[in-house]
């Protein structure tokens, strides 16, 4: 009989059974003079010390404003000081924290904290584009005319204030600076209540994902999700109070918020924003002058700071370790990573918002070959399979959809048991839409989402085989390959190329290139050549959008 595709992680790695607040009690008992968090574009550093007085007393204001256990606290902001704070507080008075995607609009934003019912909001002023005080206007014109904290608006019933991080709000907004005096409204044996009423298991947090059709859904996380699954990264890392983590991803999402405070916090690592958002060469300047010995990073990021022209002249040996994940990584770029960035022991994470989020990790000791070719083998106390469409488990070797069980699945979609339903089996099975292989050993193979594949005259296309082979090409820095209809052959294969600094190829060229070294059904019938893709503000990019422009380009008609 062939063996399953099954797999369960390893089981000598207790979980963590406390709340986030009682962790990060014990980071600051063991740690109390370690640096913390380092904020470069704020100029703040915190010792974890100095950060736990921050955060209890930013709680107990959040507490006196009338945030209960299970109320909804949003938060609309890029990398900050504060948004670190404000996690901690929130989770210290059992509070939900609503993540809000930086680049939402006025529709996004209103849709997010109706449907999760936030009873408070902690907004930026602007960023980049957005000015955030005129949209909460428009948004909420009631805002200045009702006394801070007493608001009655129309369009969001369950809002009773904004706390803007500016010094000097319009009118009706509460200030940051002015929140921390709210504090000895609530007292210590209060606030020490609060904290003891709390259970691991009770929600913290809501991640709105960013779904490519209809409304995004809210995975709903506890305590006992977010927690552990940091920690089981950080584990996997080999984080200690010695490493320094610069965490150029957004807060907002998992990878900044869970793989990166969290993962820093229980290991009493310091967590370092190099910028309120991404920028290559700040990222690299702060690897630098921090030496830091572990980074984060998504494929596209990693690919920009490769690329800057001042890289080998900086000194970024310090580098030891991190993390590429958010979407497929190629092989040559992971390959440069370890080489161009002394990232010797770097590992690639998979998983998805709705576990929490990391699933399948490789491993510090994993041959090379492997840490670049899958997404790693199951992490401890989680279980992993991968089934056919009738929902049987395939054999080793064979592809099927990729599905995950244990303590990091989402206790569920905000108000939406429909959805839930659809994505959690009754066996609580999460069912994550991508198509992968497993070898002998249980190492994963991402081949690419089911929508994804694309069909070409009856063969099966996986986008993930192809842009790992565009990456063999010298020219090439990026590529994303998709599918758009075809009237003879159903679909036809699209390649978006993004070429090197100061290289570039024609069309003709890269078609005879693939059609020496590929199946004539694989080499792309379209190329399109661009300096940027279109993504996400976490870096993922938007095939859906990349399909969209390419079938208007070409003229068909979208199906």
């Amino acid at each position: 009989m062939d063996q399953l595709s099954y797999t369960q992680g390893r089981q000598d790695k207790p979980l963590l059974a406390m709340t986030i607040g009682q962790a990060f009690d014990n980071t600051v008992a063991r740690f109390p003079d370690g640096e913390a968090l380092v904020v470069r574009h704020q100029q703040l550093r915190y010792s974890w010390r100095e950060l736990a007085v921050l955060v209890d007393v930013h709680a107990r204001a959040l507490q006196a404003l009338g945030l209960e256990c299970g109320d909804r606290l949003g938060i609309w902001a890029p990398n900050c000081a504060q948004w670190c704070i404000a996690q901690f507080a929130s989770a210290r008075i059992g509070a939900v924290l609503v993540n809000i995607n930086p680049a939402y609009r006025s529709s996004e934003l209103e849709y997010v904290l109706k449907q999760s019912g936030c009873k408070w909001l902690i907004s930026a002023g602007a960023f980049k584009s957005s000015d955030y005080h005129a949209m909460l206007n428009g948004l909420i014109p009631e805002l200045a005319e009702h006394p801070v904290g007493q608001l009655q608006s129309a369009v969001l019933p369950d809002l009773r204030g904004v706390i803007s991080l500016e010094a000097l709000p319009p009118a009706g907004f509460l200030p940051w600076k002015q929140l921390a005096a709210l504090a000895s409204e609530v007292s210590e044996d209060d606030y020490q209540a609060r904290q003891r009423s709390l259970q691991f298991d009770q929600p913290v947090n809501i991640q709105y994902t960013s779904g490519t059709t209809g409304f995004p859904k809210g995975a709903t996380l506890s305590h006992y999700n977010i927690l552990n699954n940091g920690y089981m990264v950080g584990e996997s890392l080999g984080l200690t109070e010695q490493d320094r983590l610069v965490i150029p991803v957004p807060l907002y999402h998992c990878f900044g918020m869970v793989m990166g405070n969290l993962g820093c916090m229980t290991h009493g690592s310091t967590m370092i924003y190099p910028n309120d958002a991404f920028d290559p060469l700040l990222t690299l300047t702060t690897v630098a002058e921090e030496r830091a010995t572990a980074l984060y990073g998504v494929p596209t990021m990693f690919i920009a700071m490769l690329d800057q022209p001042e890289r080998p002249q900086m000194d970024l040996s310090s580098l030891r370790t991190g993390i590429m994940a958010g979407a497929v990584c190629p092989i040559e770029v992971m390959r440069r990573v370890i080489t161009d960035l002394h990232m010797s022991e770097v590992q690639i994470a998979y998983g998805m918002t709705e576990t929490s989020p990391v699933s399948l990790q490789t491993g510090p000791t994993d041959e090379l070959e492997l840490r670049v070719s899958t997404v790693g083998r199951t992490q401890p106390q989680l279980e992993s399979k991968i089934i056919d469409s009738l929902g049987c488990i395939v054999a080793r070797g064979q592809i099927g959809e990729l599905c995950t069980r244990g303590y990091s699945v989402m206790l569920g979609y905000w108000g939406n048991p429909q959805a839930t339903a659809e994505a959690i089996d009754p066996a609580r099975w999460m069912h994550t839409g991508d198509l992968a292989t497993m070898d002998a050993q249980g190492y994963i193979c991402i081949v690419g989402r089911n929508k994804d594949m694309i069909i070409r005259g009856g063969e099966n296309i996986y986008p993930r085989e192809l842009e790992e082979f565009f990456f063999t090409h010298p020219a090439i820095a990026d590529v994303q390959v998709i599918g758009i209809p075809d009237e003879k052959y159903g679909e036809e294969v699209v390649a978006w190329i993004k070429f090197h600094p100061g290289h570039s190829a024609s069309e003709a060229e890269l078609q005879l290139w693939c059609k020496q070294r590929l199946a004539h059904f694989k080499t792309p019938r379209y190329f399109r050549f661009v300096d940027e893709f279109p993504m996400t503000v976490t870096g993922k990019v938007q095939k859906f959008k990349m399909r969209e422009i390419s079938i208007e380009e070409l003229g068909r008609v979208k199906r």
